[in-house]
C-alpha cells in the first residue's frame, strides 16, 4: 500500500525546534522532515517506519510546519496562499490545533498539493481538524481509502462523514461513531523501541514527577496536581506553566516545556510518574502516557480505569490510584519502597515491549486498511 499519513505538531514545539536550529529551513525537505522526526515527538516515524519494514510504501506528511511546507511547496512550484503563513509567532506558540490550523489555508494547499501528487492508496489523518469536510471532498478522486484516527474530542458530523475509517484509542468512541453511520474499529497507541536507542543510559534522579500539558482539556486535574504538589515532592514537566496562577503549589515545581526526546528523557529520569486522562477518557485507558512511561522503565501510578487490566497487570505492571489522596500516598509509598517500585517498573516495561510496541501495532493495523480497502473496491 501507499500511505499518506497525515499530522499536525504542537506549534510550540515547532517554534523551538526551528529556533534552536536556525540554518534547519534552508534544507531540503527530505533533510528536515528526517531532523523533525529525529526528534521523536508525539509518534514521529513510528507508523512510517515499520510499515516501511513490512514492505509499504508510507511518508510523513507533517503539514503545519511552515518551514518545511515552504520548502517542499518552492521544490514543486506550487503556489499557496501567503497570507495565513504570515500569522504572528505568538499565534503560532499556542498549543492549541484545531481552531488555529483552520486559519491556515495556506498550509492547507500545500498538503493538498502533497497528497494530490502522492495519489497514496490510504490518506490516514492524525488531525481531524486539518482538512475541512470541502478539502477532503476534493481529495477523494485521489485517495482510495480516508482514514481518520483520534483520541480527543470529535469534531462535527460533517467532518466525521468525511472519512471511510475512523479509528480511536477510546473504546466509547467506537459505539457512537458507528451510531452515526460511521465506520469505527478500536485502535490502541503504544510506544517505540527506538526511543530506547535514542536516551541511551539515563540516571533516574527524580523521585516523582507528572511530565504533561495543562490545558482546557486537562481542566479537572489542576485540583489534584495541586494536591500532589502539597504532600509529595513531585515535580512538573510540559506545557501550561504560564496559565498557572503565582500562587498555585505547582508553578513553584514547575520545571518548563519538555518535548520529543526530552519529554522522554524526563520520564525516565523518574522513579515513579503519575498520569492522568484528559476528560474525554471517561472511564477509559488509553492515552500514550500508559506506554511512554512504562517504555522507559519508570514506575507508572495511574488513575483506575474499567479497561486497564486489559492493557496491564494492576498492581504487578502499573498501579492505579482512584482518589487524589491515594495518589499521594503511593507517591510516597514507593518512593520509600524503591526495591518494589523497580520490580513492578521492570514488569511493565516488559509488557509494553512485549504487547504495546509501535511494531505490533502495525501489525494490527496493516490487514485492518487491506479489509476496508477491499470493501471500497467492492
Amino acid at each position: 500500500m501507499r500511505i499518506a499519513l497525515l499530522d499536525t505538531y504542537y506549534p510550540r514545539f515547532l517554534a523551538a525546534h526551528y529556533a534552536t536550529h536556525p540554518k534547519l529551513a534552508d534544507q531540503a525537505f527530505s533533510d528536515q522532515r528526517q531532523n523533525i522526526l529525529n526528534q521523536v515527538f508525539g509518534t514521529s516515524d513510528f507508523y512510517s517506519r515499520h510499515l516501511q519494514a513490512m514492505g509499504h510504501d508510507a511518508q510523513d506528511l507533517i503539514v503545519n510546519c511552515t518551514p518545511l511546507q515552504k520548502t517542499w511547496a518552492q521544490a514543486h512550484n506550487v503556489s499557496y496562499s501567503t497570507l495565513a503563513l504570515k500569522l504572528p509567532q505568538r499565534l503560532l506558540r499556542l498549543p492549541v490545533i484545531g481552531s488555529l490550523l483552520s486559519e491556515l489555508p495556506g498550509l492547507v494547499e500545500i498538503a493538498v498539493a502533497q497528497i494530490k501528487a502522492m495519489r497514496p492508496d490510504v490518506l490516514y489523518c492524525q488531525d481531524l481538524w486539518f482538512l475541512s469536510p470541502q478539502k477532503l471532498a476534493e481529495l477523494r478522486p485521489f485517495v482510495k481509502l480516508i482514514v481518520g484516527q483520534i483520541a480527543s474530542p470529535l469534531p462535527s458530523e460533517a467532518y466525521l462523514k468525511r472519512y471511510d475509517l475512523i479509528l480511536t484509542s477510546f473504546p466509547h468512541f467506537v459505539p457512537r461513531l458507528r451510531t452515526m453511520g460511521i465506520a469505527s474499529e478500536y485502535f490502541r497507541i503504544g510506544f517505540d523501541t527506538r526511543v530506547l536507542e535514542l536516551l541511551g543510559k539515563v540516571e533516574r534522579n527524580i523521585d516523582a514527577s507528572f511530565v504533561g500539558g495543562i490545558s482546557r482539556h486537562h481542566g479537572k486535574a489542576l485540583p489534584m496536581l495541586e494536591y500532589l504538589a502539597q504532600n509529595t515532592p513531585i515535580e512538573f514537566f510540559g506545557y501550561g506553566a504560564d496559565s498557572l496562577s503565582s500562587s498555585s503549589p505547582v508553578a513553584t515545581r514547575h520545571r518548563g516545556e519538555v518535548w520529543g526526546l526530552d519529554m522522554y528523557r524526563a520520564l525516565a529520569r523518574s522513579r515513579v510518574t503519575l498520569n492522568r486522562h484528559i476528560n474525554v477518557a471517561e472511564n477509559n485507558a488509553n492515552n500514550m502516557r500508559l506506554f511512554e512511561a512504562t517504555g522507559v522503565g519508570t514506575l507508572l501510578i495511574t488513575d483506575r480505569k474499567d479497561n486497564l487490566d486489559e492493557l496491564f497487570e494492576v498492581g504487578k505492571e502499573v498501579v492505579a490510584y482512584s482518589s487524589p489522596a491515594e495518589a499521594a500516598e503511593l507517591i510516597r509509598y514507593y518512593i520509600a519502597h524503591p526495591d518494589e517500585a523497580s520490580k513492578i517498573a521492570r514488569a511493565g516495561q516488559a509488557r509494553t515491549l512485549r504487547d504495546h510496541t509501535y511494531q505490533r501495532r502495525m501489525e494490527e493495523l496493516v490487514p485492518m486498511l487491506e479489509r476496508y480497502l477491499t470493501m471500497e473496491g467492492q
